[in-house]
Formats: structure tokens, sequence, C-alpha cells
């Protein structure tokens, strides 16, 4: 497992049986305004150093077809009309306990709204099991065992 910190996790061991949006999201606050300049910052914290994501399955997933991982940004908190700004889709024989999405493993360019989270889509039969606990974390762990 990753090194993790509750404020930055997007959900821990959350039940995916439907079309869903992550538990939490991360706001990733205001910009600021520079001494002199007439307008705030432009974000996108996509460029620069890599800020690495974890996205694990916990439980494994069953009767679905396929689950798409969204990276979802919003100005609104209530993603009242959300960016996707990655997105991967995975087969069920994938959803195995211990998996490590590669997912993209570290947050993308464009990236550049106040608001973070993950959304999850379905594809088939709704599963009845299959958890995941997802986040921002310090380093992604890439060496154990049942992962990718």
């Amino acid at each position: 497992m990753s090194i993790m910190d509750i404020t930055n996790m997007f959900g821990e061991d959350q039940a995916i049986t439907a079309d869903a949006a992550s538990t939490n999201s991360i706001d990733l606050g205001a910009t600021g305004t520079p001494f002199g300049a007439s307008a705030a910052l432009v974000r996108d914290i996509g460029k620069g150093c890599k800020v690495p994501l974890s996205i694990n399955v916990t439980e494994t997933f069953n009767n679905l077809t396929s689950l798409e991982v969204q990276l979802q940004v919003d100005s609104d908190p209530a993603f009242g009309s959300p960016k996707t700004v990655a997105k991967a889709s995975y087969l069920l024989a994938e959803l195995t306990i211990g998996k490590q999405l590669a997912f993209p493993d570290y947050i993308p360019e464009g990236t550049n709204e106040r608001n973070m989270r993950l959304f999850y889509d379905v594809t088939g039969t709704a599963p009845t099991t299959g958890k995941i606990t997802a986040g921002v974390v310090a380093a992604r762990h890439t060496n154990f065992v049942g992962g990718q």
C-alpha cells in the first residue's frame, strides 16, 4: 500500500455497486493574486513536479463487464459541470483484490480547477461486490504481491 493522508483520500474501501462519484473530493484551494497583479494565478497542478495517485482494489469485483475510472475537476464543489482530465477502463478480470490500477499514476496536466474527484462508470450488470481505496499519495508502492 502507498503512503496515504486522510485529507487527500478520494475514498477508503468505497463499495462500487453502480455509477458513482468518489466518497470524497479534494479542494485544492483558491489561487492567490500576486502583489501588483490584476488577476489570480492560473492553476494546473499537473504541470511541474509529478503528484502521485494510488487507486487500489480492496475487494474483488463481480458481475460488471468493465469499470471506467475518471479523474474529474470542477470549480463547483457540487460538480455541476465536471471536466474529465483522465480516464481508464478495466475489465472484470483486472478488478481483483490487491490490484493497483495503472490509471494515470500521476495527476495529469489539465487539472486546472479548484475541486478534484474520481468518478466510477460501471458497464454491464451492477456489481454486488467490489471496493476501491484511492487518493493522492506521497509515493506509489509498486512491488507488492497481487498487484499489476
